[in-house]
Parts: C-alpha cells; structure tokens; sequence
C-alpha cells in the first residue's frame, strides 16, 4: 500500500497530456509539434510517467512508431475520460467568455470540407474571435478514438462508439461537363448517349467508403480513364474540357463554367452525418460549433441539392 502511495506522489498529472498526445499520434515529433514543445521533452516526460507508475507505457518501432503496450492501453482508457472531466470543469468555474474560447478541430471529407465548410468557419471565426478552428478535410476516414478531430463530418454514420450522431443533410451529385467539351462531342441528350465519352472517376480500389463509387452503379459501362482518390483533382480535370464528371452540386454549381447534363436521368443523393464523442460534446465551444454548423447547412440545403448554386450568408445569430 505504502508502495501505491508513494507512486501516487511522484506522478506529475500534466505528464498525461504528453501521454495521451503519443498515444494518439504515435510520434513524439508530432506530438511535440501540437503540444509546442521539443522531441526530448516529449520523450522526458513519457519516461517520468513511466518510472512514477513503475511499468512501460509504449514499445518503440522504426515502422510503427510509438505503439502502447498493454499497460499503456489500461492507462489510456483512464487518461481521457479525466481530460474530458478537466475540460468540463474549466468551463463550469470559467465566466461564460473563457467558456466561449479555446481550440476545435472539425475532420471533413475533401469537396465538403474544402467548397462548403471552409466558407462557413471562415465566418464562424469571425463571429467567434476567441475560439481557433482546424479543419482537416482529406479523403480519408478520420478517427475520433485518436482525437484525429473533435468533430467529424462524414459519408457514413458511425457503426459503435460512444458517439452523439446526427444526420447533417441530404446533398446531390450531376453529369458536369464544360461548355468546351460539349463543342467538341456535340449535346448529350440521354444515357444512351454516354457511351464511349471520357469520365474522370475514383480509384475504385482505393476509396474510402463506397458511397463514392457511384458511376459504377449509374453508368456500369462508362470509361473512366482519369482516376483520383481526390474529388477536387475531378472538378479540376473536368474543368479542362476533356471529360465528363459526376460531382457534388455543392461544389459544381458554385462554377459557372460546369453545366450540368441529363438533370431528370443522372443524379445520385447521399448523406452527410456529423458527429463527435459525447464528452466533447458537451464543451460549450464544441456546442456552439456543432449549432452553428447544422444552422448553416440548413440554410443552404438549396446549394446542396442541386436548386441553384449559391452558399447562403451565415446567419449571424445562427
């Protein structure tokens, strides 16, 4: 007992943070780089905790970096539950101004991320001086159990987890080609006609939900000999006048140099859900966010099914 006491003293609890950033990035670079500190700092207090709790907390591998044991893995699942607790309670003894400030990273697909959310937070900042704001919008899956991101906005709702989830919004995709390319192929009216005309499309193989393999199930036979695992790389090569795309209205319409095609026979509807873990969400600066998101984009649901092609302003209560 006496032993357990005397452990209990020696541990420093701000060493938890640099735990808990090493777990998740699995490199004390980058955890060194987001807590703003050096390498051997990062490395110093991870041997402190260590030596305080008397057992080793990660196993180091050139290919894996910094990979948890499983004493690391007990500790982690009491270390962020007390991360959470501390950040409640700053803000239950903070004014309401100190509440309203700090740090949230959103994860968001590319084109959703990039075209529509962007703009927004943009905004939001502005509205919001005292709250920073990441956004992280890549095409790939975003992992909220490694605090990749607070808040994340993807295709597909999470299957488990202690999550709050919430449909976002529904949101189309057209036929986009360039005015360019419909001098040099002629007019397309009817499906029939798609065929043998170049698309631009996803590396089947490599996208990271299947939602996205729509011209697959549209249009079986098309012949996509451009792919990128990047829906902004698309926009891009179909602005060139050389292939046709399917692409999101939300990012599409907003350029007047894309028309779209074969409106009442080509289009695909797909979901957004956002969500976050559920002790985020209940940090007044994650709230706020959250609220002013889904204010947003239901004020532009016409942009994102496709009615017509402007992001709506912010309201500025909303």
């Amino acid at each position: 007992m006496q032993k357990d006491l005397t452990s209990l003293a020696a541990l420093n609890w701000d060493d938890l943070k640099f735990f808990l950033e090493v777990a998740r990035t699995r490199k004390a670079s980058t955890a060194a780089r987001r807590l703003g500190v050096d390498y051997t700092t990062v490395s110093r207090r991870i041997a402190s905790l260590e030596k305080a709790l008397g057992t080793l907390l990660f196993e180091k591998s050139r290919t894996n970096g910094f990979v948890l044991t499983p004493e690391g893995e007990r500790l982690l699942a009491y270390a962020e539950p007390i991360e959470s607790t501390l950040h409640m309670a700053c803000e239950q003894v903070s004014g309401s101004g100190v509440a309203l400030s700090g740090h949230v990273r959103i994860g968001c697909t590319e084109g959703f991320g990039s075209f529509f959310i962007t703009p927004l937070l943009s905004r939001f900042v502005e509205q919001w001086p005292a709250i920073s704001v990441d956004i992280l919008p890549l095409p790939h899956f975003i992992s909220l159990s490694k605090r990749e991101a607070d808040i994340v906005i993807a295709l597909e709702r999470p299957e488990h987890g202690p999550y709050v989830c919430c449909k976002l919004a529904d949101y189309r995709l057209r036929l986009y080609a360039t005015q360019e390319y419909l001098d040099s192929h002629g007019p397309l009216e009817s499906v029939a006609q798609l065929a043998g005309h170049p698309f631009v499309s996803y590396v089947d193989d490599l996208a990271f939900s299947p939602e996205l393999l729509y011209l697959n199930h549209l249009l079986p036979n098309a012949q996509a000999n451009l792919r990128s695992t990047s829906v902004v790389a698309q926009y891009v090569a179909a602005l060139q006048g050389k292939c046709l795309a399917i692409l999101p209205c939300f990012l599409a319409a907003q350029d007047a140099r894309l028309i779209p095609l074969l409106v009442d026979e080509v289009e695909v509807t797909r979901q957004f859900w956002m969500y976050c873990r559920e002790d985020l969400r209940k940090l007044k600066r994650v709230t706020v966010l959250w609220d002013f998101i889904r204010t947003q984009v239901e004020a532009s649901s016409a942009l994102l099914l496709g009615i017509h092609g402007r992001l709506k302003a912010p309201d500025r209560h909303g």
